[in-house]
């Protein structure tokens, strides 16, 4: 794990494993047990955690703060993969392979990260299978995205993309409806970045079809970050 000043803090530690989907099932004394295997740091804002051609070691855990997770291309461009959150973890393969790392992992604000060693790790699955699955599940859920963010940037159309990913995020919301508001994932001064790099646009003509589906009032953008989806069957006309 990258930096020397490591905290071991742990009741801090201990609330980092409990906030994961892939630990919380397990009880206290399970919980404390792999808090105890876990080093905990601080990251700036900007900050590289891991990047690609680093070794597979760690699982990483998002105690506090952001994490974008992006590729670069041979020219250099940034592609977004996904912004991470408190209880997000990555770096899960580096319990079933030894491969180097093929991304990048950069803060977004101050970040506060447990990570936990592939060995340690390695010995939980062995006591506890339910983690493997659960890893499991969480990975077979990032291929399915994964999958749709090919599928969505194989098309030309900006336009296209743009409603496909809105949609996308209706889909994650628990009790979207005929008028949807969904929170982008990127921060206030870098979302028209971030989303270009998501969807594969440039910033300037993500601002355009944004203020076009605005007019045609298929959307209604309510904050910086907030956007409310008002005609779901002509964004999904678009995808179609």
């Amino acid at each position: 794990m990258k930096g020397d000043s490591l905290e071991h803090n742990e009741s801090a530690k201990k609330l980092c494993v409990s906030l994961v989907p892939i630990f919380n099932h397990l009880d206290h004394s399970e919980q404390v047990d792999v808090a105890k295997t876990s080093r905990s740091k601080t990251y700036e804002k900007k900050e590289i955690i891991f990047q690609a051609g680093d070794p597979s070691e760690y699982l990483y855990i998002v105690h506090r703060g952001k994490v974008k997770i992006y590729n670069l291309s041979e020219s250099g461009k940034e592609q977004l993969i996904r912004i991470l959150n408190p209880g997000d973890f990555m770096g899960e393969l580096s319990v079933f392979t030894d491969e180097l790392l093929t991304s990048y992992a950069e803060t977004v604000e101050r970040t506060e990260i447990c990570a936990i060693h592939k060995n340690d790790l390695q010995e939980f699955l062995v006591e506890k299978p339910t983690i493997s699955f659960k890893i499991l599940a969480e990975s077979s859920k990032r291929l399915k995205d994964a999958e749709k963010s090919i599928e969505r940037l194989s098309s030309k159309d900006v336009e296209k993309r743009l409603a496909s990913y809105l949609m996308e995020q209706v889909e994650k919301k628990t009790n979207s409806g005929a008028a949807s508001e969904i929170i982008l994932p990127m921060s206030k001064k870098d979302l028209a970045k971030d989303l270009a790099s998501y969807i594969g646009s440039t910033q300037e003509t993500l601002s355009r079809r944004l203020t076009s589906f605005e007019e045609k009032g298929w959307i209604k953008q309510t904050g910086q970050r907030k956007i409310k989806l008002i005609d779901m069957e002509a964004l999904q006309d678009i995808v179609e």
